[in-house]
């Protein structure tokens, strides 16, 4: 049945006059114009997203929400709403309060001035302890231990009293072996407590305590005040500008100058 097709269209071009046969051929060309557009559109396409950098991309998600933003702001006035009231609804209680204090933090942190040594390591000190988190786990199971806990109690109760007075079944109190006293010494040490020295942090502690000094050091190296092109020579320059400025003149004069600046340094200037 093919082959009777193909019989058939080969005699159908054969009695094609020849303007049909130039109509076809310029719907062919048609057709390979449309795609080359359509290939070169989706090549321009792909390489424009090829480079699109990671900032360009939050530059445009901060444009689509802004975008958002001020539709939702118009579609309110419109129905005669209160956008701010509208917003805040979407909010928890909890949600709030922690928002507030993080306000009033970043408000008393607000002062970037140097004071003192001692004013900024408080500051420091206060950066720091936003990275802590508390390992509750390990701190349970040194609880449990000292007051005589079956081992996964404190995590199930979810209790987090520091007291040391023990109960049994029947409500009684139980008196405290010598092992729980001392774990107990071990566990709430004051400034009389002799023992220091004894605990063994764990590996992930260790690599916790690493990688915040890597980490300081690195942003250490890159906020650092040295200027780049100290190696050029003497600083001749107050700014930026100036130092563009300064470089362009010594461009045409140092070939006339620099005898008369050696002579000055060597101090036999007339």
């Amino acid at each position: 049945m093919s082959l009777l097709d193909g019989k058939e269209e080969v005699a159908e071009e054969a009695t094609m006059t020849m303007d049909e046969r130039k109509a076809k051929l310029e719907q062919l060309r048609a057709k390979m114009r449309s795609s080359t557009k359509a290939n070169r559109a989706s090549l321009i396409e792909e390489s424009a997203r090829a480079k699109m950098t990671v900032r360009d991309a939050a530059r445009l998600e901060r444009q689509r929400k802004l975008a958002e933003v001020l539709r939702t702001q118009a579609e309110a006035e419109d129905r005669g709403e209160d956008v701010e009231r509208q917003r805040n609804w979407e909010w928890t209680i909890e949600e709030n309060d922690n928002w507030e204090k993080k306000k009033a933090r970043k408000a008393r942190r607000a002062d970037y001035e140097f004071h003192d040594d001692a004013h900024a390591a408080r500051r420091r000190y206060k950066k720091d302890l936003d990275l802590i988190k508390p390992d509750l786990a390990a701190y349970s199971r040194q609880k449990e231990v000292v007051l005589g806990l079956a081992p996964g109690s404190l995590a199930k109760s979810g209790s987090s009293s520091s007291a040391l007075t023990a109960f049994d079944s029947s409500g009684g109190q139980v008196v405290p072996s010598a092992e729980q006293l001392m774990a107990a010494e071990s566990f709430y040490r004051d400034a009389n407590t002799l023992l220091y020295a004894d605990n063994k942090p764990t590996e992930d502690a260790i690599d916790r305590v690493v990688g915040k000094i890597n980490k300081d050091i690195d942003k250490k190296g890159k906020f650092s005040r040295k200027r780049l092109n100290e190696d050029e020579g003497d600083i001749t320059y107050i700014n930026e500008r100036n130092r563009v400025f300064n470089k362009k003149i010594a461009r045409y004069y140092d070939k006339y100058t620099s005898e008369i600046r050696a002579s000055f340094e060597r101090g036999t200037a007339l």
